[in-house]
């Protein structure tokens, strides 16, 4: 079993415990839960941390492109509507790091390591937000995507992450739902707000797409990734759901998606669709985005201006713990 560490490097397991390896692949493969205080493979905590952390880190820095339409939305409901989601994700942020920290990481090292560039968020969200509509197409398109990997994370091996991600799910349902109406009205209003509709539409699709990571003969991770039971799925299985879920969607919506290689596939039962452009995606993700700077500036600025708050509560817990002690001793 781990020790009580704060960093990655700390942790390190008994490679020649047989036995305790044994019982972790018996627990994997009997479909059970890996718990805090189970022995696991450094790789495989070491895998969680990655992947835990990186979807931790995509919630807040998600909050940047919808939260910035708060003051601008088109009415007192739709800004009470966005308020609640952008607070939402916020909150699925915590969750997260939360549940990193059981793996024996600091929630402030995190941090670092996003600041610093030594840990990714979701390349989606280095991409601007310039209309209304881009706030539906991020509800529609962003968060459908999301739940479509999410669902099948409430069955990962490990618990704390299986267990934070249930919630989460009926939360990103909502702001699913949220988008899809947006777009719904933009889509049946005027012409000038129905081509705001397909043109915020047209911009997300493929980004949209590329959530789910690059195809699987090029992903590093997603097969022991599965094999672990960390994923139920691989990146193309979940990235062809999405399409076929999308599809009668958008003939709902009363738009189009973008890409003239898409039509339905009699022998295989599922669309086919275009190639992606995987060399934007590596792009994007080393930085080279629309928004990278942006959003991380911001960022770093928030944390910073924030850390008061953060001073504040420590002072304020370690005042609570002196008079505990100080009663305790009376």
């Amino acid at each position: 079993m781990y020790g009580n560490h704060d960093t990655e490097t700390a942790l390190v397991p008994d490679e020649g415990d047989s036995e305790r390896q044994a019982e972790f692949d018996a627990l994997i493969a009997d479909d059970q839960r890996i718990e805090p205080r189970d022995w696991m493979p450094d790789a495989y905590r070491r895998t969680l941390i990655r992947q835990v952390a990186q979807h931790a880190h995509s919630e807040i820095i998600g909050m940047q492109p919808e939260g910035n339409w708060i003051t601008r939305a088109p009415s007192l409901r739709r800004k009470a509507i966005l308020i609640a989601k952008v607070q939402d994700e916020g909150g699925h942020g915590l969750y997260l790091y939360s549940a990193c920290e059981t793996l024996g990481v600091d929630r402030e090292d995190l941090l670092d390591r996003l600041h610093g560039g030594r840990q990714k968020y979701s390349s989606i969200f280095n991409y601007p937000a310039l209309t209304w509509a881009d706030v539906g197409a991020i509800g529609w398109l962003v968060d459908g995507a999301a739940i479509m990997n999410q669902v099948a994370l409430c069955r990962c091996s490990y618990g704390p992450y299986a267990r934070a991600m249930i919630r989460i799910c009926k939360e990103e349902s909502f702001h699913q739902r949220q988008g899809f109406e947006i777009l719904h009205t933009l889509a049946h209003g005027t012409p000038a707000q129905k081509e705001m509709a397909q043109d915020a539409v047209n911009r997300f699709w493929a980004p949209a797409l590329m959530m789910f990571g690059p195809p699987d003969d090029a992903s590093p991770h997603s097969a022991q990734s599965m094999a672990w039971g960390i994923k139920r799925f691989s990146n193309d299985e979940l990235r062809q759901r999405f399409v076929d879920m999308s599809v009668p969607q958008a003939e709902v919506l009363g738009l189009s998606l973008p890409d003239p290689d898409l039509r339905w596939n009699d022998e295989r039962g599922h669309y086919d669709s275009g190639e992606l452009d995987w060399d934007e995606f590596a792009r994007v993700i080393s930085g080279d985005g629309p928004c990278n700077a942006q959003r991380m500036s911001r960022r770093i600025r928030a944390h910073e201006d924030g850390a008061w708050v953060r001073e504040a509560a420590q002072a304020y817990a370690a005042k609570q713990a002196a008079r505990t002690l100080e009663v305790a001793a009376s």
